[in-house]
């Protein structure tokens, strides 16, 4: 806020989000569900690893895992799920434990990972991530093993239900916009710049008094409520939960969408899983359908090459020549001429 008028940044977040709003009266349902509700959602997961990378400096391969905390207490709990292993609790109280549940998985890997950084951390949350796989690929009692646990089919908004592809899309992208409003607002708090500083120079913030290892166990909780988020809304979008969604692979994606997208700011969470969504729907038809891998991997590598900050970093070197072009002017770029000669002219 300037002088009491809204930033650019914040009338283009405003702008964005009328237009995405409006969106679904201009796209086919499949598009509109398929490739951006399912972009959304993936997002918020991925969006819970940027903000860990961006204002914490820690990079964790776990997110996965919080999400799939929040999809297998959700199954667990909820009627109608197949096969229904408690049962009878409605959504409006599954989902707050669903929730809760992914809130402490990620305090749990936070005070686990605490004392790690670097390649140390990374190796840590990954076999948390691949232990809950094999755990409950093992369970029968709870999860069902290798099955998994169907026909978790959401709530009902207004009485309809929530694959309705108008329902699926506004839940996703009004979670995705208050979960976006949220980091936005926790990085500006004390607590938030706290977390920057711990990320740029921890020794010092502990010498200021601030307790280090809390504040990066409570932003591992933060990232695992925002991750049970995202998890719930995948369980809901494949109409269930397995082993198989939250195995190294689509581990391995969420970090593919962060970097595709830039770890530079939270948007690029949602650019990069955008971009991912389109090329693993279309890339069987573009390319070789035994093959289609091969060129989301390509892909992958082109953007991590061409631009290290991904889709974000790219935009902002495209954008940067024109900015400069504005600030050029005789009150920036060059003093008045008042007729008096340069000293090296004399």
């Amino acid at each position: 806020m300037s002088g009491g008028r809204p930033s650019p940044a914040a009338l283009a977040s405003v702008a964005l989000l009328a237009a995405l709003a409006l969106l679904p009266l201009l796209i086919p349902p499949f598009w509109t569900a398929n490739i951006f509700g399912r972009a959304f959602v993936y997002g918020i997961v991925a969006m819970s690893l940027t903000f860990l990378a961006t204002y914490g400096g820690f990079v964790s391969l776990a997110q996965t895992m919080m999400g799939g905390v929040a999809g297998y207490v959700a199954a667990v709990l909820v009627p109608d799920s197949v096969p229904s292993l408690v049962g009878g609790v409605p959504y409006a109280a599954a989902i707050p434990v669903a929730l809760l549940a992914a809130t402490a998985s990620g305090l749990l890997v936070g005070a686990v990972a605490v004392r790690t950084q670097g390649i140390y951390l990374l190796m840590i949350t990954l076999a948390l991530a691949v232990g809950f796989h094999l755990f409950a690929q093992a369970n029968i009692a709870w999860f069902n093993g290798y099955e998994g646990i169907r026909n978790v089919v959401g709530p009902e908004v207004f009485g309809l239900p929530f694959r309705n592809t108008f329902v699926f899309y506004y839940a996703a992208l009004g979670s995705a916009a208050l979960l976006y409003a949220l980091v936005l607002y926790v990085v500006r708090t004390p607590f938030g710049l706290v977390l920057q500083g711990i990320r740029d120079n921890p020794r010092r913030v502990s010498a200021l008094g601030y307790d280090a290892a809390l504040h990066r166990i409570a932003a591992f909780g933060l990232a695992g409520f925002i991750a049970g988020c995202g998890g719930l809304l995948v369980t809901f979008y494949n109409i269930g939960i397995s082993p198989g969604s939250i195995g190294l692979g689509p581990t391995v994606n969420v970090l593919v969408m962060c970097v595709i997208g830039g770890l530079g700011h939270p948007i690029g969470a949602f650019v990069g899983a955008l971009v991912f969504t389109l090329f693993d729907t279309f890339a069987a038809d573009i390319y070789d359908r035994d093959r289609f891998n091969t060129l989301v991997g390509a892909v992958f590598l082109l953007i991590v090459l061409v631009s290290p900050d991904g889709v974000l970093g790219l935009a902002k070197r495209a954008v940067a020549p024109l900015r400069g072009r504005r600030r050029v002017g005789p009150a920036a770029g060059a003093a008045p001429n008042t007729g008096a000669p340069l000293a090296a002219e004399e």
